[in-house]
């Protein structure tokens, strides 16, 4: 009866690296510091325990566009996390905040476009 091939998965990262309880952001909000530019704010909580790997939340809110734009430009922060994260000290809990013009640099330049703001913040993060 399973005459289908199995199908095709594109790769995942694991969920492991990523904030998932309100807590967390509450903590990264209250206790971190934070960094912004034209298209994201940052905020670095640098934890204590648990493991070296850092972790992302995103807030991508209905300012930044409808459904579409906004999964798009999530899609876009988790890539340029993936890549830039190295600029990041170990421990760390990163929340990245969306700001409006965040669309237009998705639509403008792209992953490229994300990869350069993101790694001048984490860079500063990595300075504090």
């Amino acid at each position: 009866m399973d005459d289908q091939p199995p199908r095709a998965s594109t790769p995942r990262r694991p969920r492991r690296g990523r904030l998932s309880r309100s807590a967390e952001f509450e903590r990264a909000y209250r206790q971190g510091r934070s960094h912004g530019n034209r298209h994201f704010v940052v905020y670095a909580f640098a934890r204590e325990t648990g493991g070296e790997e850092k972790r992302l939340g995103l807030s991508v809110s209905r300012k930044v566009g409808g459904a579409t734009e906004r999964n798009r430009v999530k899609r876009l922060v988790r890539e340029a996390f993936a890549a830039e994260s190295e600029a990041l000290p170990a421990r760390h809990d990163v929340v990245v905040v969306a700001r409006p013009g965040a669309r237009e640099l998705a639509e403008r330049e792209g992953l490229a476009g994300f990869r350069d703001s993101l790694r001048e913040l984490f860079e500063r993060v990595g300075r504090s």
